[in-house]
C-alpha cells in the first residue's frame, strides 16, 4: 500500500502542466510529457468528463505501458482553470518480460512465431521460438498474407483483415506457412500498435502451430488456440483468459462512454441511450471478468492476503466517493462515517476496499429510491467493525443461508451481478483473518457487517 497523495494538473485544454514523478513517468512512457496534452486515454476521458459536469470525480484508474501495470484511484477536482488530480493507492505490477528480441517483437513461444507488421501488413519483424523452424528467408517487407497463407473462417470472412479495417484486437486467424515437409497450419492472433498521437501503425502478434491444441481421446480439441493446450484448471488459463477480454471490453466500454456522453459533438438522444446501454453490459462483462480472477486467485492452494495497517473508517469513505454519484442517480443518500470516525485494523488495503466496494454496490442495486444507506465503524473487543446497512426488501433467514454460496443469487434474473461477489468478499475476509456477515429479515433491509483484527 502507497499512502502518498500523486498529484498533478491539467489545464483546460487537456494539457498537463504540472505532475508527480510516478504520473509524469507513465505520460512519458506514453510518448509525451509536460506541456502536452494528457496521452492516458483512460484519465483524459475522465478528465474530461469530470470538467463537463463541473463536479469532483472519483474513479479506478487503470494504466500500462511496456513496463507494468498501474492500479491506483484518482480523484478528479474541475476548476474554471483546468482540473487537479490525486492519485491514492498507486500500485504497480511489473511486466514479466524476457530479454528484448530484435526489432522490438513480442517473445515467441517456443513452437511458434513473433511478428509485428506495418500499417499495410508488410512484415518489419519475424523471430521462431527456440522449438520452432527458422523463418523464411527473405521475408522483410513480405505481406503477411503472404508469407502466411491465410485461410477464411466458416462464414468466409478474415479475422486480421476485420481487424484492419477496426484497428482492433484479434485472434484464431487460420493460415498456413512453408515448413520442412510441406505447408503447415498455423494461427495468428494480434494486438493493434499506435504512436505517441494515437496513429494507427500496425500490428504485433504471434504465429503458433495448429496443432499446439491438445486433444481428447475422440480428437476433440481442449483448448482454444489463443491460450495454448493449458488445461483449465492452470492458473496461467484464467490469466490468458483475463488479458485476453479485459483489453477488448475496455475498448467497448471506453468507444462506447465517447459515444454516450458525446465528447466528440451531439448525436441523436436515442444513439447515445444505445450505446450507454452498451457501455452497461460491457461493464457488466468485466464485472464478470474481474470476479472469475479473484475467484480463481482466492482458491488458490496457500492463498494469503497482505497485512497492511488500514482505518475502516477511510476506506469505507473512499468507497463512498467512487459510488457516490451512482447513489445520487437513484436518489439514495448514503450516510457515511465522518472524518473522525476511525477504526484501525489490519487487512490488505485493495482487498478490504473491494469487499466494501462490493457491499455499497449491493446495497445501492437493491435499495428504493430515494431511501438511506448507512456505514458505521465500531471496535468490538480485538476486533474492528464495519457495517454496511440499506432498506431494501430485506433477506429471509433461509436466503441468508446460501446468500454467500458460490453463483448465488437469490433467484433474481436481472443482469445486475454473477453471483460471485459475496462469495469471493466473505473468501477474503477470512483470508484476512476476519469475517463478513449478514443480518436481516424481511421488509427491513440487511446490514452485512465485515470485521477484522483490530489495530491499537
Amino acid at each position: 500500500m502507497s499512502a502518498r497523495i500523486v498529484r498533478g494538473r491539467i489545464d483546460r485544454a487537456g494539457t498537463l502542466v504540472s505532475a508527480d514523478a510516478p504520473l509524469l513517468r507513465l505520460q512519458q512512457r506514453a510518448g509525451a510529457g509536460l506541456e502536452k496534452p494528457l496521452a492516458l486515454p483512460h484519465l483524459a476521458r475522465l478528465v474530461a468528463l469530470a470538467q463537463r459536469l463541473q463536479r469532483d470525480i472519483s474513479r479506478p484508474l487503470h494504466a500500462a505501458d511496456d513496463h507494468s501495470d498501474v492500479h491506483a484511484l484518482v480523484r478528479i477536482i474541475p476548476d474554471a482553470d483546468g482540473a487537479s488530480l490525486e492519485i491514492s493507492d498507486w500500485r504497480t505490477r511489473p511486466v514479466a518480460q524476457p530479454q528484448a528480441p530484435p526489432h522490438g517483437t513480442p517473445p515467441a513461444a517456443a513452437g511458434g512465431w513473433s511478428w509485428e507488421c506495418d500499417a499495410r501488413l508488410r512484415l518489419i519483424a519475424l523471430r521462431a521460438g527456440v522449438e520452432a523452424p527458422p523463418p523464411p528467408a527473405g521475408w522483410e517487407g513480405r505481406s503477411l498474407s503472404e508469407l502466411f497463407e491465410l485461410q477464411p473462417d466458416g462464414d468466409g470472412h478474415f479475422a486480421v483483415l476485420r481487424a484492419l479495417a477496426r484497428q482492433a484486437p484479434f485472434e484464431a486467424q487460420s493460415a498456413r506457412i512453408d515448413a520442412a515437409g510441406g505447408r503447415a497450419a498455423t494461427t495468428l492472433s494480434g494486438d493493434p500498435l499506435f504512436d505517441a498521437a494515437g496513429g494507427f501503425t500496425g500490428f504485433r502478434g504471434v504465429a503458433m502451430p495448429a496443432d499446439s491444441r491438445r486433444e481428447d481421446a475422440s480428437g476433440r480439441s481442449l483448448a482454444d488456440p489463443a491460450f495454448g493446450s493449458l488445461p483449465l484448471s492452470d492458473p496461467q488459463f484464467g490469466r490468458r483468459i483475463d488479458g485476453a477480454l479485459r483489453g477488448p471490453l475496455s475498448r467497448i466500454i471506453a468507444t462506447a462512454e465517447t459515444i454516450s456522453g458525446q465528447f466528440d459533438g451531439p448525436i441523436r438522444a436515442d444513439y447515445a441511450r444505445y450505446a450507454g446501454d452498451i457501455a452497461h453490459a460491457g461493464r457488466h462483462l468485466l464485472g464478470l471478468v474481474d470476479d472469475l480472477a479473484d475467484l480463481q486467485n482466492i482458491e488458490r492452494p496457500g492463498f494469503k492476503a497482505a497485512r497492511d495497517e488500514i482505518d475502516l473508517g477511510d476506506l469505507a469513505r473512499r468507497a463512498v466517493g467512487l459510488l457516490g454519484m451512482k447513489a445520487e442517480e437513484k436518489g439514495i443518500r448514503i450516510d457515511a462515517p465522518r472524518t473522525d470516525d476511525q477504526a484501525p485494523a489490519y487487512g490488505e488495503f485493495r482487498r478490504v476496499l473491494q469487499v466494501l466496494l462490493n457491499l455499497l454496490g449491493n446495497a445501492i442495486r437493491y435499495s428504493p429510491e430515494n431511501s438511506l444507506i448507512w456505514i458505521r465503524v465500531d471496535r468490538e473487543d480485538d476486533r474492528a467493525t464495519v457495517t454496511v446497512a440499506d432498506q431494501g426488501q430485506g433477506i429471509s433467514v433461509d436466503q441468508q443461508a446460501v446468500v454467500f454460496e458460490k453463483f448465488e443469487r437469490l433467484g433474481r434474473t436481472d443482469s445486475g451481478g454473477s453471483g460471485l461477489g459475496l462469495y469471493i468478499a466473505r473468501r477474503l475476509a477470512r483470508a484476512m483473518d476476519g469475517d463478513l456477515v449478514v443480518d436481516s429479515a424481511p421488509g427491513q433491509g440487511a446490514r452485512f457487517t465485515l470485521s477484522l483484527p483490530a489495530r491499537d
